[in-house]
């Protein structure tokens, strides 16, 4: 497995930067505007971490770029997720329509392609290409982020790797998709690791977060959240998606259900046993909330479920953040909450399998490998209660590896925000 070399990304970077120094700048202060990035982000509202890409890339840009305008191209913004982008980023424009989609088209002056599961976005991009000739990039996606049972085939759609071939950067939120790029050819002049932007969501909701946690006697500190999944979310139990029942996958799901969950219950039960902490069981997409209930809280022993609470609503990232933030950890089958707690310095461990892609290999990228468990090899699955409870009982231990990780992940967003400013600063590297 290609691990992350930082030496070589700043290698790169560095040349770039000395390239970019060569071309004659444009002083800012005669241009009449602020350059404009068009943002191709927030793919769907039903899961906190897809919801979380675009307002953690938004915090980069405000942080690094602070006179570059945004304008968001999303999927969905639904469900309460435009007000909470709102009231984070006031002078955000959400485009809506097909006109004001087509004005932004025309006077943004770049593309920029958020984190995400895959090229989600390739339309629009090529949508872009084809009708500006102006530069795009791309920052953080997995590739080819294939969900299936050939998940580790690797087939791709060509376009993808042209898209890549011919954008201004093209970073990848593993060093797996890295790889794979390099290995089919892809050329892009500007090619790295970067972790994905929702390392860097600062959304919060400390009143819903606290109202919850105050009816449910969970104390600051004194709860660790713990996550479910099935190999496939079975979107089509929620009424906002296609109801048609996957067969296969559904199958699928119910075979492997009790083997991936088990472990995660059966840290749940140590923690109560062992420790003086309570378990929240959370949600990181909608169809979580039923398997959380199923798989981890009714089977439980019924001495530990006094000190276990089971979520039974939905969320958004912003309440999920300051929860996070007010645990003394979280554990499970899912991504982007383990993301979300280390953004803010709290402990989190990753437990993966195929069907979920090459993005939970971002853990070991940032330093976090003895936090990243495979359900499909036993010796991690056995690793998984003891590595909980070693979180839970040496917590300065935890918090000091939590923290090493983020100072990794903000200097990897640092080097990456300046090279998307290069290419904003400077028009002649225009494609």
């Amino acid at each position: 497995m290609m691990h992350i070399n930082r030496k070589d990304f700043l290698k790169q970077t560095l040349a770039f930067a000395a390239f970019l120094a060569a071309i004659p700048a444009l002083a800012s202060s005669s241009s009449k505007r602020n350059k404009t990035i068009l943002l191709r982000s927030s793919w769907q509202v039903e899961n906190i971490g897809d919801i979380a890409h675009t307002p953690g890339v938004l915090a980069l840009i405000e942080k690094y770029l602070p006179h570059v305008d945004v304008r968001l191209w999303p999927m969905d913004v639904g469900a309460g997720v435009e007000e909470m982008l709102m009231a984070r980023f006031p002078g955000l424009k959400i485009l809506k329509s097909e006109k004001e989609q087509q004005k932004a088209i025309a006077e943004s002056d770049f593309f920029l392609h958020g984190s995400g599961p895959s090229l989600v976005g390739r339309k629009e991009m090529l949508r872009w290409k084809k009708e500006t000739g102006k530069p795009y990039g791309i920052y953080g996606i997995t590739f080819p982020g294939n969900y299936g049972f050939q998940a580790q085939d690797k087939n791709y759609n060509p376009l993808d790797l042209e898209l890549i071939n011919h954008a201004s950067f093209a970073y990848f939120r593993d060093s797996v998709s890295l790889e794979f790029a390099k290995q089919i050819g892809a050329k892009c002049p500007v090619m790295g690791f970067c972790p994905d932007g929702a390392f860097a969501v600062d959304v919060r909701n400390d009143k819903a977060a606290d109202l919850f946690l105050k009816e449910h006697a969970l104390e600051t500190g004194k709860f660790v959240c713990a996550i479910p999944q099935l190999r496939f979310s079975p979107w089509w139990e929620l009424p906002s998606k296609d109801p048609t029942v996957n067969q296969e996958k559904h199958a699928w799901n119910e075979k492997m259900k009790e083997h991936d969950n088990l472990p995660i219950r059966n840290a749940i039960i140590e923690v109560v046993r062992q420790t003086d902490l309570k378990v929240l069981l959370v949600p990181e997409n909608e169809t979580q909330i039923r398997i959380g209930k199923e798989m981890l809280y009714d089977p439980l022993p019924e001495d530990i479920k006094p000190r276990v609470v089971w979520r039974d609503k939905y969320w958004l990232t912003d309440e999920a953040v300051s929860t996070y933030a007010r645990s003394a950890g979280l554990f499970g089958l899912e991504m982007h909450s383990p993301i979300m707690c280390i953004a803010m310095g709290v402990p989190a461990i990753v437990c993966r399998f195929t069907e979920q892609t090459s993005k939970g290999f971002m853990w070991r990228d940032i330093g976090l490998g003895e936090w990243l468990f495979d359900m499909d090899t036993k010796s991690d699955v056995d690793r998984i209660v003891p590595a909980v409870l070693e979180m839970m009982k040496n917590p300065k231990a935890a918090k000091a590896k939590a923290m090493s990780a983020l100072s990794r992940v903000i200097r990897y967003q640092k080097d990456t925000m300046k090279v998307l400013g290069g290419f904003l600063d400077h028009p002649s590297m225009k494609k």
